[in-house]
């Protein structure tokens, strides 16, 4: 379950997947492979917990003799578990057993547990000392916070984040934790500080688990262009090094900032139309800036903009 640099994580990825199979503007043809692929996943790690959830809500289709494999393979594993964490206890240091009793908070979360994922994430903690893991802790509790959208519990991660940072920590957790924080903001639409702490986490960005760099620049770009005036969007976004290297890579979302820095508002709309699929959860915000232009008209917000 460790993520590798510029690996997201499989059950990160995973629930966007199930985002995009739940939403209406989806087409139909793109949902039949969503479902394929999602189905894969939930077989593939055993996710039982995770497939009753789906089945009752009709997003799969329910397979019994499948859920009783699931749940025999999973009751095998955690016997296995719990037989390492007996030994560690016995035998092994206060290293060992703390691993030991991380490996099945992993493994809740990989089959999608989400309350023994908890319940086994606080166990862990209490055999924990030092802050850098403790806060590792707290990213996986924030992962699963994201995975279910479970606005409260990323809230009070987040918090618990920082209490931490006041009894230590180092800067790479520090600057992850940004993009955590921004990513929460973002979905509880506060793009301005989301915005702020994208923007502060551009040259440290390290947070792969989340989601690739490339998905990093393009939610930093649409924050901004939300949030910025155009002084401020000029310097942190137009002509910033880190989104030049990325945004060419990133279809339309070049044009899409540009033509509205420069006023090119046929470029911008024909952009806009291009990403609307991708910005449905930041659509009316974007939406509400577009009926500003309008209601000014062109040449009023252009000179809007230049002030």
């Amino acid at each position: 379950m460790d993520s590798q640099e510029g690996t997201q994580q499989p059950h990160l990825v995973l629930a966007n997947k199930l985002f995009l199979l739940r939403h209406p503007h989806v087409q139909d043809i793109e949902k039949v492979r969503l479902k394929d692929e999602v189905f894969a996943a939930v077989k593939s790690d055993d996710m039982a917990p995770l497939y009753e959830t789906l089945a009752a809500d009709s997003v799969l289709e329910k397979d019994q003799l499948l859920l009783d494999s699931m749940r025999a393979k999973i009751d095998e594993e955690i016997k296995k578990l719990d037989e390492k964490i007996a030994d560690a206890e016995l035998n092994l240091g206060e290293t060992e057993v703390r691993e030991a009793h991380l490996a099945k908070a992993l493994y809740f979360i990989q089959i999608g547990d989400k309350e023994k994922a908890l319940e086994q994430l606080k166990v862990t903690e209490s055999k924990t000392v030092a802050v850098g893991q403790k806060m590792d802790l707290v990213f996986h509790t924030l992962q699963l916070g994201f995975f279910y959208m479970d606005f409260d519990l990323i809230s009070r991660s987040i918090d618990k984040a920082k209490s931490l940072f006041e009894e230590g920590g180092d800067w790479e957790r520090k600057n992850r934790l940004k993009v955590y924080e921004g990513l929460f903001c973002m979905s509880t639409r506060n793009f301005k500080k989301a915005a702020s702490l994208f923007l502060d986490s551009i040259s440290t960005f390290t947070t792969y688990e989340l989601f690739p760099y490339d998905t990093f620049i393009f939610y930093t770009v649409l924050t901004s262009i939300i949030t910025l005036d155009r002084v401020s969007l000029k310097q942190k976004v137009v002509d910033a090094p880190e989104i030049l290297t990325i945004i060419e890579k990133i279809p339309y979302l070049s044009e899409f900032l540009n033509s509205l820095y420069e006023c090119q508002y046929k470029s911008f709309f024909v952009a806009f139309g291009k990403l609307r699929s991708n910005i449905a959860h930041i659509l009316i915000h974007i939406n509400k800036m577009l009926r500003e232009i309008c209601s000014f008209g062109f040449s009023a917000w252009s000179d809007f903009l230049q002030h």
